[in-house]
């Protein structure tokens, strides 16, 4: 069994992680490359039209997955108004009119999500003790959680470094020295050290970042192939971010809190029922929410990512402009026509609107 999974962020990560505890070699996990123009193309000539830029780019990295040797693919699946329920079953198919004859293994993220995960795990694993499966999960996670909390203060250093990229490079490094990591405690002491260094940058220390929270449909906001490296553009004009959408934080409460009965998105959708009382799918109604919590922490504007023909970030992003909260919210589309230049000039006139406005008084800082 050769195993390979669409790219997404750093995921790959955690899950190589997990794969090598198991016992299992280089050769029986398929990374794909990071996504290219070429991974678009592919996902854009074989999806429908309607498609959204999350179903184009996972198959486009699933065929490319394939054509290095996977046998068997992973693809999450879930119920509900978003299409995501659709990814696996029209990618399964449209992957064997293509030729390739690989097994389609899923991941169900709306029901019984951990035993789902932990039953694909020893699936892939020949079987392998629940004791190691256990063990091999924990380990990937708490590199998960390792590269989560060094990208933390990578948003914040980036804002106000003196030398533009230093953030940028000291990541790059931590990404691979945690990649490279055998054991946990090894993992711990590389985020200690990446995040000191992080510390250590000089900074613009009479600077106060204009600072801008980052909502959306989770596949856009994390993959930055697909936002077009939003977050890095954003540092490099001087802006600090945030978002709460991280994987570590999925995990953290759907795999587990959720059990407890502590819900990840309670005070979020409280704050969004004045304007949305229900789910309307995907991340929709966490997006009007986080507006308004941004907004009451005193942040200076929100950017809502979405993928073109996504209806839950469409009811959010028609909702938005009607809520009475005064903060900016500048809404980026992404699909296959999207133009970083273009982007790149409406985010340059976007933080000179925010500035404009902390000038003038009307802008809140936290």
């Amino acid at each position: 069994m050769r195993v390979g999974i669409p790219q997404w962020g750093n995921v790959y990560i955690p899950v190589k992680a997990m794969v090598h505890r198991l016992g299992a070699g280089d050769n029986d996990l398929i990374i794909p490359p990071p996504m290219t123009q070429k991974t678009l193309d592919l996902g854009v000539r074989y999806s429908p039209t309607e498609a959204c830029l999350p179903y184009k780019l996972t198959l486009g990295s699933l065929i490319e997955t394939c054509e290095l040797g996977a046998d068997t693919l992973v693809q999450a699946r879930g119920t509900g108004i978003c299409r995501l329920g659709y990814y696996a079953k029209g990618q399964e198919q449209m992957l064997h009119d293509l030729g390739y004859n690989a097994q389609f293994l899923t991941i169900d993220v709306s029901h019984h999500k951990l035993l789902s995960i932990m039953k694909l795990i020893k699936n892939v694993s020949n079987d392998a003790p629940w004791h190691k499966v256990i063990s091999a999960f924990s380990f990937g996670m708490s590199k998960l959680f390792a590269l989560d909390k060094i990208e933390k203060v990578v948003w914040k250093t980036r804002a106000v470094e003196i030398e533009k990229g230093m953030a940028n490079r000291i990541y790059r490094e931590a990404i691979k020295a945690i990649d490279e990591a055998m054991e946990r405690k090894e993992v711990k002491n590389i985020t200690k050290e990446y995040i000191d260094r992080l510390n250590r940058v000089s900074k613009n220390s009479k600077t106060d970042p204009l600072k801008v929270g980052i909502v959306g449909e989770i596949y856009v906001v994390i993959e930055p192939f697909a936002n077009m490296d939003i977050e890095v553009e954003l540092g490099k004009l001087g802006v600090e971010i945030e978002r709460t959408i991280t994987l570590s934080r999925w995990v953290k409460y759907s795999l587990f809190l959720n059990y407890l009965g502590i819900s990840e998105w309670r005070k979020v959708h409280r704050l969004a029922n004045p304007y949305i009382d229900h789910d309307v799918g995907g991340d929709g109604w966490e997006s009007v929410g986080e507006k308004v919590l941004y907004a009451r922490n005193g942040y200076d504007g929100v950017m809502h990512l979405a993928p073109f023909t996504c209806m839950p970030e469409i009811v959010a992003q028609n909702i938005m402009p009607s809520t009475k909260e005064d903060i900016p919210v500048l809404a980026v589309i992404c699909d296959e026509q999207q133009s970083k230049q273009g982007m790149l000039t409406r985010l340059e006139a976007f933080v000179d609107l925010l500035e404009f406005r902390r000038r003038r008084g009307n802008g809140r800082r936290i």
